[in-house]
């Protein structure tokens, strides 16, 4: 049932300017509204509620990804958008910070103002 419904995802911010200027700005995301609890992006496929909060700590795994057709140019695009993307010492990454999965796939990881780490993979 819930698979042909649209799905929602939810990160915090504790800069909910900062979090427009990203996710709206270097993004490209869609701004839907704000009031004193949220800021909302959308898009094509999704939306994103960010919670504002006064103080959080970060998690330390993936909380939002993205899928895309091509990561080499995906990251490039978002790099030219001052988006930058995390290198880890303990994985094999190329240049753009693209580490190649055993399975074939492809995925990058970069963080948001409020130090959410989010992802961009290839199938």
């Amino acid at each position: 049932m819930l698979a042909s419904s649209q799905m929602s995802g939810f990160a915090p911010t504790t800069d909910s300017k900062k979090a427009r200027n990203f996710y709206e700005g270097a993004l490209g995301m869609t701004f839907v509204q704000e009031n004193a609890y949220v800021i909302v992006f959308r898009t094509n496929h999704a939306m994103i509620v960010m919670h504002k909060m006064k103080e959080f700590e970060p998690a330390r795994y993936t909380v939002l990804g993205w899928e895309v057709e091509d990561i080499s140019r995906t990251v490039s695009f978002l790099k030219n958008r001052n988006v930058v993307f995390e290198k880890y010492d303990w994985m094999e990454q190329d240049d753009l910070g693209i580490w190649n999965s055993p399975d074939g796939g492809k995925v990058a990881w970069f963080k948001d103002p409020d130090g959410n780490i989010l992802s961009l993979s290839q199938a």
